[in-house]
């Protein structure tokens, strides 16, 4: 992935907003099916209204679902990662790792093959 291929780069624009690609991250990540908006909004140090805008627009591309309902009397809004968001998490990530792999490959850093880091152009660190 050079050149032309990271000009081409096509990163998800819905998800590589840092609070999208956060609350993502962590809807996958939870290990529970639904997780409740107030432990969104107090776990990533969000403003509910800031919550509300990036989960509808989540909603909107079809990544996360909300459900709105009364828990032991008292209202509940719950956010499920989908399958169509989990799908595109993954392949953000992927995209992302591949950009990761590529830019160290250039700069010639640790990797898990042990190359290492060639330094500036006249090859000083």
């Amino acid at each position: 992935m050079r050149g032309k291929a990271l000009a081409g780069l096509g990163l998800d624009r819905v998800i590589h907003e840092r609070a999208r690609l956060v609350i993502l991250s962590y809807l996958a990540a939870s290990g529970e099916r639904e997780v409740a908006f107030t432990e969104l909004r107090d776990e990533l140090g969000m403003t509910a209204g800031n919550l509300s805008i990036q989960l509808k627009v989540l909603t909107d591309a079809g990544f996360v679902s909300i459900d709105k309902r009364y828990k032991d009397r008292r209202p509940f809004t719950g956010a499920t990662l989908t399958t169509e968001g989990s799908l595109a998490l993954s392949a953000y990530l992927r995209e992302i790792e591949d950009l990761i792999g590529s830019v160290r490959e250039g700069l010639g850093t640790p990797s898990e093959n042990g190359a290492t880091f060639k330094g500036g152009e006249n090859g000083d660190a």
